[in-house]
């Protein structure tokens, strides 16, 4: 009995890195990388002989070298006489401070208008349609102009608050139970003091306060301990079927302690008063700031409520139905069926947002707030003529910045998406 010979077998020959499967992927990739590689060396030559044809070199070292300007608003001790290198670690934290604010307002509108968005009530859902339509489709920049010139020309003159002596009342009048003032110039707002401080210490970069440090430090304990609390109240409801109140431990877990410190301390509040042409006392917050901070935070809010409507929407109707027939009311089926599943939804274009709000930031230059564009990619730069080293480093912090934002936002996703087998 014979059968047939076995196919002869042939060595690797080059025309398979084409016409084989198995190494066509390979292939491509390896030559895309070469080109890639090729392009960024002709980019670096072209750089480096342009940089020598104008004379430069390209080094950082002019961070060390004294700034010379003044910026108005900052978070850390700085003057003209600091170096450039301060005022870019100035302007980054401006422009942290801002983003973080913006980003908690903007989600807290946003949250509350996707909400109402769904309202039954027809004027409620018309009049937040009204306020999506109209901040999301005019461009950011033009609603940050609206609010600066509604601070500086609508808003009066700080001696507008002053008593006149005949009539007994003032041409103008302060807010929140006489604590805040909106001025022309500032907008002035109350401010904390420890009368029995613990201190400050002193770091190369800034002076720390031992006081806020101590309430940050037992603000996040408490936050711990309440959510061990409510895990208890959870073991608490599957062992039993009856869930414990917890609203009421909850609130004195968080603030209880916290006051407890603060009246250890001494802490109090200044309410800022009018002497002269300027108020004193509290604390007077540039309406760069405030303008810019509002810009961002109704125009971003616009979009996020869009993104909390569609999480809604995208939760089965049956889900509310059941919580009905359990008994829960609107409210507390919206906040503890509706809202949780949703957030699966919500949460991934949610980063984008917070993204897209912290790039938006360096819109400030518009209304003169000092934020990183303002002062590294401003004034340090034109001062030094060091373009490229000032572009380049610019580019690379907001990337470090939206990668850090990319990164803890995708770990909380992470927490909260549905688990599967």
């Amino acid at each position: 009995m014979t059968s047939a010979p076995d196919a002869p077998e042939h060595g690797f020959r080059l025309s398979q890195l084409i016409y084989d499967t198995r190494y066509r992927s390979l292939t491509i990739q390896v030559v895309v990388l070469f080109l890639v590689m090729a392009g960024a060396a002709w980019l670096v030559d072209n750089t480096i002989r342009n940089l020598n044809v104008l004379g430069k070199d390209f080094n950082f070292g002019f961070l060390s070298n004294r700034a010379g300007y003044d910026i108005a608003q900052y978070l850390i001790p700085y003057s003209n006489d600091s170096t450039h290198g301060r005022a870019m670690l100035v302007g980054l934290l401006n422009t942290l401070w801002i983003s973080v604010l913006g980003c908690i307002t903007a989600t807290a509108i946003g949250i509350v208008v996707g909400v109402l968005r769904l309202s039954p009530n027809w004027l409620v859902s018309r009049l937040m349609t009204i306020y999506v339509e109209t901040f999301r489709n005019i461009p950011l920049l033009l609603w940050i102009l609206v609010a600066i010139a509604m601070l500086t020309e609508a808003a009066p003159a700080p001696n507008a608050y002053k008593i006149n002596p005949a009539t007994g009342t003032a041409n103008a009048s302060m807010i929140l139970f006489d604590s805040v003032a909106f001025t022309n110039r500032y907008t002035a707002i109350p401010s904390g003091d420890f009368a029995r401080s613990l201190g400050v210490l002193d770091t190369p970069l800034a002076p720390i306060s031992l006081d806020w440090l101590a309430v940050l430090v037992v603000l996040g304990l408490s936050i711990w301990a309440k959510r061990r609390f409510t895990h208890w109240a959870d073991a608490v409801q599957e062992k039993t079927g009856k869930r414990p109140k917890t609203w009421w431990g909850s609130i004195l877990i968080v603030l209880l302690p916290v006051a407890l410190l603060l009246g250890a301390l001494g802490f109090s509040m200044h309410e800022p008063e009018l002497k002269g042409f300027n108020f004193v006392g509290g604390t007077n917050v540039s309406n760069s700031f405030v303008a810019l901070w509002a810009g961002l935070s109704l125009y971003t809010g616009a979009f996020i409520a869009e993104i909390v409507r569609a999480g809604i929407m995208a939760v089965s109707r049956g889900q509310s139905e059941a919580a009905f027939a359990l008994g829960l009311r609107p409210a507390r089926t919206m906040s503890l069926v509706i809202l949780p599943q949703a957030l699966r939804v919500i949460v991934p274009p949610l980063i984008s947002q917070f993204l897209n709000l912290t790039k938006n930031s360096s819109l400030a230059i518009a209304v003169g707030y000092m934020d990183l564009r303002g002062t590294l990619g401003g004034i340090t730069l034109n001062q030094t003529g060091r373009e490229l080293e000032c572009i380049l480093l610019m580019m690379l912090i907001y990337l470090a910045i939206s990668l850090a934002i990319s990164g803890a936002m995708n770990l909380y996703n992470k927490s909260v998406r549905l688990k599967e087998r």
